[in-house]
């Protein structure tokens, strides 16, 4: 095949391109920092030509201009991860959302659940026998291009060239669209003094030749930072950022000792620096999945010492998890934490965490609560959870009745608020 004279049958403009979007069809849009920035402008462009189009895709990293009211006519979003660039339309009921694993999210789109017209996707250019990778997000995107009727792409040079099961060939595809621009970089989260004594209690549970599971922000910034000492670590993440660097440079990760993908980071997607994208980039110690793969929880279980720490916006006393609304309001979704909670707690050894600090709002709110607030969502049912970890302690609640539960706790509440915890507990029965 000669695939370099069938690229050029295909490219064209973004305009001409998102001309095949007609009206009442659904539209995926690629996620995390893999969403396609051009073909999005076009998309609200073609907006006056179209009615009903429903636009769905997880967080991006990329502003939404289909959700403004503007457009209301043209395109409903569905969210199956609440990103900031659509949340406000969400909780104002202008914009969707499908509560999901993002296990589960593949099979809505093969299944005919959530059957795909067009998928819109980012990908890097293609090398000497046409294959083109998915770069940064591979997780939920390419199994959504897969599954759409038609797929309309971005070349970008500027997209890595990740390795695994991330690759289309050019012949898959409907249009290209030729495109040069940075792939959107995620800001870090830094990390606090609250959020190191987070992190320091959890390294501390976490043993050398562990496999490791965390997200982006201040507590898995503050873990990292705190296992230089640990000996050969290993990930299987649904997502990972610049953190990993500086331990695979040190050769803290080295996933030698791996039982499932020995030898290799297993991720669904990435987001974080441009830093970490040139260190992804071609390298063969990475490997990107589908999230039906590296989010199911028999997978994650074949990691021995599987350490899955996930985080949450309240705890109640008996252990349930609210990680995805604040009471009624919906403010992220479920993404991957019961897939790992779940598959950690069935690896070998394995380490099922949630953990954050143990106040909000300048330390005026326990995160601890007799109750969820009403409406809150159960990401993590208490049936689930097995550790919680603030910058107080750690809390073993697996086997534990809720007069345990609420001792552990207490225990590793913020100390202004433990009396009154206790009081309510009594007054719930619990005590």
């Amino acid at each position: 095949m000669n695939w370099d004279r069938l690229y050029r049958q295909k490219v064209t403009t973004a305009e001409n391109a998102i001309a095949v979007v007609e009206s009442s069809q659904r539209v995926y849009i690629g996620g995390g920092a893999g969403v396609p920035k051009v073909l999005i402008q076009a998309l609200t462009d073609h907006a006056p030509k179209v009615r009903d189009v429903e636009i769905t895709h997880i967080l991006t990293f990329a502003d939404a201009p289909y959700v403004s009211s503007d457009y209301s006519a043209s395109f409903r979003h569905n969210a199956l991860f609440i990103g900031a660039s659509v949340r406000k339309a969400v909780q104002r009921g202008e914009a969707d959302f499908t509560p999901v694993h993002l296990s589960e999210i593949p099979g809505l789109f093969r299944d005919g659940s959530l059957p795909l017209d067009v998928a819109l996707v980012s990908l890097s250019p293609p090398d000497e026998h046409g294959f083109c990778s998915f770069g940064v997000e591979v997780g939920s995107t390419k199994p959504a291009a897969e599954a759409a009727r038609l797929i309309i792409a971005e070349i970008n040079p500027q997209m890595p060239r990740t390795l695994g099961d991330s690759f289309i060939h050019i012949s898959r595809l409907h249009a290209i669209v030729e495109a040069d621009y940075p792939v959107p970089e995620a800001p870090q989260g830094g990390t606090d003094e609250l959020s190191m004594q987070v992190g320091a209690r959890i390294a501390a549970l976490i043993p050398n030749g562990a496999t490791l599971q965390m997200g982006i922000g201040s507590i898995p910034d503050a873990v990292l930072r705190q296992l230089g000492d640990h000996k050969d670590l290993g990930i299987h993440s649904e997502l990972f950022s610049d953190g990993v660097i500086d331990l695979v440079e040190r050769g803290v990760i080295t996933c030698a000792k791996k039982s499932f993908h020995p030898g290799k980071i297993v991720a669904g997607f990435l987001f974080g620096s441009q830093a970490l994208y040139n260190f992804v980039n071609n390298n063969p110690l990475i490997e990107l999945h589908p999230t039906d793969y590296v989010n199911d929880p028999f997978n994650i279980a074949r990691n021995d010492r599987m350490v899955a720490i996930n985080s949450a916006i309240e705890v109640d006393l008996t252990g349930q998890v609210c990680a995805d609304s604040i009471g009624p309001r919906f403010y992220s979704g479920a993404g991957g934490q019961v897939d790992f909670i779940r598959g950690a707690g069935r690896s070998k050894g394995g380490l099922p965490i949630i953990a954050f600090t143990s106040t909000a709002r300048g330390g005026t709110l326990s995160r601890i609560v007799p109750t969820l607030k009403t409406g809150a969502g159960v990401v993590t049912t208490r049936n689930d959870v097995h550790y919680v970890v603030t910058e107080h302690g750690v809390a073993s609640l697996h086997g534990k009745s809720v007069r345990e539960r609420v001792h552990e706790l207490v225990a590793i509440a913020a100390p202004p608020f433990r009396d009154e915890l206790l009081h309510e507990a009594k007054g719930l029965g619990y005590l």
